[in-house]
């Protein structure tokens, strides 16, 4: 079946690991734990690693352990003036232009913050759709069933006909079983990514490639 979406991940995918807002919304997230549910810093850190572990994110352990508002953690802890963190990336939104696929997002942040991220960015016009984890019920990467979500209501696409780039490699693994090609960002080669690069710009020579008639192509960039 011939591919026709690109689904892109947001943080540390569409901007480069460690430079934009991801950081600060970490923060937010260690101190809404002590905050509202009391922990000491050290006790906080030790629960965002166990909920990351098992859960995936902080708020799939939230979700599956406590009763919470959701929508009031999700609203701090993006609250945040991305601007100060990411800055408009003209080769980014010239790569995307040429890029000859329906472009979307599917990120475990709101869609809200994923917007304002992507203006700051100054690619956000190249996008139809961004999936955030309120979309998906607040069921979030890596799950099966949050990607399932996700391409239903990306216009009910199968798997086999996107691609999907991420930075993280576990949340790989069900794109690759339900049939999406994987990408992975900056990270090295495991068994269900099908191409590793260094830099999102790179992504564009793996398209190229895959639409080839041919669809020879290596598997590093």
């Amino acid at each position: 079946m011939s591919l026709t979406t690109i689904i892109f991940d947001l943080d540390d995918t569409l901007y480069p690991r460690g430079t934009g807002p991801l950081q600060e919304v970490g923060r937010r997230i260690h101190q809404w734990l002590i905050e509202q549910m009391g922990l000491e810093p050290d006790e906080a850190k030790v629960v965002r690693r166990r909920y990351a572990e098992r859960y995936g994110t902080t708020l799939g352990g939230l979700v599956a352990e406590h009763h919470v508002d959701v929508d009031e953690y999700l609203l701090f802890v993006h609250d945040i003036p991305v601007e100060r963190y990411v800055q408009p990336n003209p080769d980014l939104a010239a790569m995307l232009e040429r890029l000859p696929l329906r472009k979307v997002v599917y990120t475990n942040a709101t869609a809200e913050y994923s917007q304002r991220v992507m203006q700051a960015l100054g690619i956000a016009t190249h996008f139809d759709r961004i999936v955030g984890i309120e979309d998906v019920d607040f069921r979030n990467k890596p799950y099966r069933d949050a990607f399932e979500r996700a391409l239903h209501l990306f216009g009910g696409i199968r798997g086999t006909q996107a691609i999907m780039v991420e930075d993280m490699a576990r949340n790989l693994v069900s794109a690759k079983a339900l049939g999406l090609k994987t990408i992975l960002v900056n990270g090295g080669p495991e068994s269900h990514i099908d191409f590793v690069v260094d830099h999102v710009l790179q992504v564009e020579q793996v398209v190229d490639n895959l639409l080839r008639p041919d669809g020879s192509t290596s598997h590093t960039t």
